[in-house]
């Protein structure tokens, strides 16, 4: 995350960086929002925090001053080059200059349920982001981001919301989400055409519900969404036979949307005990 009062934050010697679209970069300037990001992270000493595109470094700053282990993930080699120069002196701070879709986090050698992550996840890939991490959900304390306003209602609705799919679904799987607060896009320089939020995500120790077969949930979740105008029965017929439907203890007559998570392990369990081909 990263805040400027400037549309082009000042670097070292005066230059100046242009927030680059091909990187989704907007910098948040307003002082309010940034503290209120912090008072929602509450950092602690003993805390292994990771940065996703700390920016110039507004978050970044009041972050290492905790004295954290603080590790940064940086695409671009420009800001990337100022926080290290930035951060030098201090050991407990740590930068990568790596895509985060590439960037494993178990390689920051940390204990289960450990890491903190922290980012401004750029609109166009934040939900390929989302799933790479979770990925790695038993490494993960919880995760805070500003996303698009939109993504994080799809991540937080419930049965029944018109938000409701396969985005929150999935990530409700594994973790509980929560909707934090909203943030405007006059918050940002330059300013994005849609306004954003911060979503809080904690990994679940023990899971509500465990599918026996996770990429069976899976299909059978993007299977219903893609169709989510039709009856389940109708968008899930290439996966169940007519004869398979009337075992299983679901309504298939309800559309996707009423139907809970719960209730999708249910058929995704049915599917793998019976043996189903997830390549159907």
């Amino acid at each position: 995350m990263t805040s400027q009062a400037n549309d082009r934050p000042l670097m070292g010697n005066g230059m100046q960086h242009q927030a680059r679209k091909r990187f989704g970069q907007n910098f948040l300037h307003d002082q309010s929002i940034i503290d209120r990001i912090i008072y929602s992270i509450n950092p602690q000493v003993g805390d292994h925090l990771v940065e996703i595109g700390p920016g110039q470094g507004a978050i970044t700053n009041p972050l290492a001053s905790v004295g954290a282990r603080l590790d940064c993930i940086e695409l671009d080699r420009d800001l990337t080059k100022y926080l290290k120069a930035n951060f030098k002196p201090l050991d407990h701070v740590t930068i990568h200059q790596q895509d985060i879709l590439k960037f494993e986090v178990a390689q920051l050698n940390t204990d289960d349920h450990s890491l903190r992550v922290i980012g401004n996840l750029p609109y166009n890939i934040s939900t390929p982001v989302l799933f790479h991490l979770i990925k790695s959900h038993n490494l993960i304390r919880d995760m805070t981001f500003m996303l698009q306003l939109e993504v994080v209602q799809r991540m937080s609705a419930s049965v029944g919301d018109k938000n409701y799919g396969r985005l929150g679904i999935m990530l409700q799987y594994y973790c509980e989400v929560e909707h934090l607060f909203n943030v405007p896009a006059t918050a940002f320089k330059p300013q994005p055409k849609v306004n954003s939020a911060i979503v809080r995500l904690t990994p679940h120790k023990q899971k509500p519900i465990i599918a026996q077969d996770i990429k069976m949930l899976e299909l059978v979740v993007r299977s219903a969404f893609n169709q989510r105008r039709k009856t389940l029965r109708n968008s899930l017929k290439k996966l169940i036979s007519d004869s398979g439907l009337t075992d299983l203890s679901v309504d298939l007559s309800l559309r996707p949307e009423n139907l809970s998570l719960t209730e999708y392990v249910q058929i995704s369990d049915a599917l793998s005990s019976a043996g189903h081909n997830q390549q159907s």
